[in-house]
């Protein structure tokens, strides 16, 4: 019988991830980047746009700065895929809890170290790497 209900039941209901990082979404404006939907991927990720930002920008070796239009525009011309990756990359480092890998975490700073609180484990760890 519980074969038969888990049969039923759909896929989603299986997998672990729940949380899924958007794509960001851009174009080329000459020799500039131009990521339209920044703002939103770091209100998703629960992280200022300001931090996020410099971490990627850091990764990337390029210039940039966000728009009041609230785009982001990189000085450099940058594929999304590596965009993409650098995104996924600070989610890891500064999003995802190390012990329980879910994205429901905090950063909280005390004196010169940054450490992550997850609120569903309670777990509390010094972050590897300085973002101002």
């Amino acid at each position: 019988m519980l074969k038969d209900i888990r049969q039923n039941l759909p896929e989603s209901v299986f997998q672990k991830e729940r949380f899924e990082i958007p794509k960001v979404m851009g174009h080329l404006q000459g020799n500039r980047t131009v990521a339209s939907n920044f703002l939103q991927i770091a209100s998703h990720l629960g992280r200022e746009p300001d931090h996020m930002l410099k971490f990627v920008l850091r990764e990337l070796a390029t210039p940039g700065e966000i728009k009041k239009s609230g785009s982001v525009i990189m000085g450099a011309k940058v594929p999304a895929s590596r965009i993409n990756e650098k995104i996924r990359q600070y989610a890891n480092q500064f999003v995802f809890c190390p012990e329980c890998g879910k994205p429901d975490t905090k950063l909280e700073k005390e004196k010169e170290l940054t450490f992550i609180k997850c609120m569903a484990c309670g777990s509390r760890r010094n972050v590897k790497g300085k973002i101002s």
